[in-house]
């Protein structure tokens, strides 16, 4: 006789369901309780895992997640995200948009820096703002050490910030951080706020900052990535393990108009992989989530320039089937049917708040829904699975607010668009300066 053990239900904390679920009904991805939907692409995540841990290791890793408009791309960043978090990294994340890029003249790529230094997180501080608690956490440090026989805290911290000076813009850096040491200190509220400030790039004019903390440089849009790797290193200084930076959306800057502003920015990822590949960067890590058209394109994508085309060349001989996942880019696989059927068991569990006696449907219920959806959109609804997520939490919610509805009636009306986006080569204004309708082609529809 053959004994099925089925395995309970995790509690979920009524927090996390209530923030799932209205995530998922809005058709984003959720910040907390990913684990509870987390489904799949197991290969993928054990190879951004080894990324996190080489970076805590002291090493550097930069991947590109690649999948389709709604295939992931922006949950399996989150969820490297919590990786980074455990692993005691710092981390910070942005979407890249037409104001927010790597490179840029007219305070775009300062932009990009600023919204990351907002979102920087530590597992002390996941939600973000954690800027100062690591500034705070170097002070406490400096303090312990200066407590020892003949060392004094200021010399302690003027110890600790030397190897940051040998940088590019590590002066300025150091003084910023020496400044808010001696602010702390003193209780200098004003002073920490203009240190904090700095450190988050929100200085627009170098006359603003020479006057409040004496310093000639800020960091600007041609110091974003230098200014990347010397917070990289002050996180190390401050007892954290590195700096984990992740960027989605880059599609944005397939989008736009100027070849010119395309190709500068491709020359910064550029730079930031061959920095990577070559072991000049401790610490930091990188990863970048875009459509395939973004890699792909040989017109507008990153293949449109020479030089990373032949660096993020996919393994010739990983065909019929075979995938290599130790190259710089990840395509997400496609979730399977019966992955898709554990998936909508997850959420079903969820929206019960982890008791099964409180499943709103049956398990038949699952597997007709899936026919549904196979029936209405094709295979579309597991390689893109966000409207079917959407549209399965929806026939939830109407079950537990109308008691009397039946599941199978309600099924018939449920309408499953094929996930989409707006037309990838759109293009996006470029907002600094350059000529608009400068590409070197164009699209000819008859």
């Amino acid at each position: 006789m053959t004994v099925t053990v089925t395995k309970p239900a995790p509690n979920i904390r009524p927090r996390d369901r209530d923030t799932i679920v209205n995530a998922l009904r809005a058709g984003v991805v959720p910040r907390l309780g990913l684990q509870h939907i987390q489904v799949g692409r197991r290969r993928e995540i054990e190879a951004l895992l080894a990324d996190v841990s080489r970076v805590a290791d002291g090493g550097a890793a930069l991947r590109f997640v690649v999948g389709e408009y709604g295939a992931g791309k922006t949950f399996f960043l989150f969820l490297v995200r919590q990786l980074a978090l455990a692993k005691n990294l710092v981390v910070m994340q942005a979407d890249l948009a037409p104001d927010r890029r790597l490179h840029a003249t007219g305070g775009q790529a300062r932009l990009l820096y600023a919204e990351l230094a907002r979102n920087l997180a530590t597992r002390a501080a996941p939600d973000g703002g954690a800027m100062r608690n690591v500034l705070e956490r170097f002070v406490a440090r400096a303090v312990e050490d200066g407590k020892r026989p003949g060392r004094a805290t200021e010399d302690a911290i003027r110890a600790g910030l030397a190897e940051l000076q040998e940088q590019v813009g590590g002066y300025d850096f150091a003084t910023v951080v020496a400044a808010y040491a001696a602010a702390h200190e003193d209780g200098d509220e004003a002073r920490q706020a203009n240190a904090l400030r700095w450190l988050r790039g929100e200085y627009a004019t170098r006359t603003e900052a020479r006057q409040d903390l004496g310093v000639r440089g800020i960091i600007d849009d041609g110091n974003v990535y230098d200014s990347l790797k010397l917070l990289a290193r002050f996180v190390r200084l401050a007892g954290y393990d590195g700096l984990f930076v992740c960027l989605d959306e880059l599609v944005n800057l397939y989008k736009l108009q100027s070849p010119q502003a395309r190709n500068q920015n491709y020359e910064q990822i550029l730079r930031v992989l061959n920095d990577v590949l070559q072991g000049t960067v401790e610490g930091l890590g990188f990863v970048l989530g875009g459509t395939p058209e973004f890699l792909l394109d040989t017109r507008r994508g990153l293949y449109s320039y020479e030089a990373l085309q032949s660096r993020l060349a996919g393994n010739s001989f990983a065909t019929d089937g075979l995938v290599d996942l130790s190259g710089p880019v990840v395509r997400l696989q496609n979730l399977t049917p019966e992955e898709m059927l554990v998936l909508l068991e997850r959420l079903r569990d969820v929206f019960a708040g982890g008791d099964r006696a409180r499943h709103l449907v049956p398990d038949e219920a699952l597997h007709a829904f899936l026919d549904h959806c196979r029936a209405r959109v094709g295979d579309a609804y597991f390689r893109t699975p966000r409207n079917t997520v959407k549209a399965f939490v929806d026939l939830l919610a109407v079950l537990d607010q109308n008691p009397g509805a039946d599941w199978r009636e309600r099924l018939g009306a449920v309408a499953i668009p094929e996930d989409g986006a707006a037309d990838a080569s759109a293009p996006a204004d470029d907002g600094d300066g350059e000529a608009a309708g400068t590409d070197d082609l164009a699209r000819l529809r008859l």
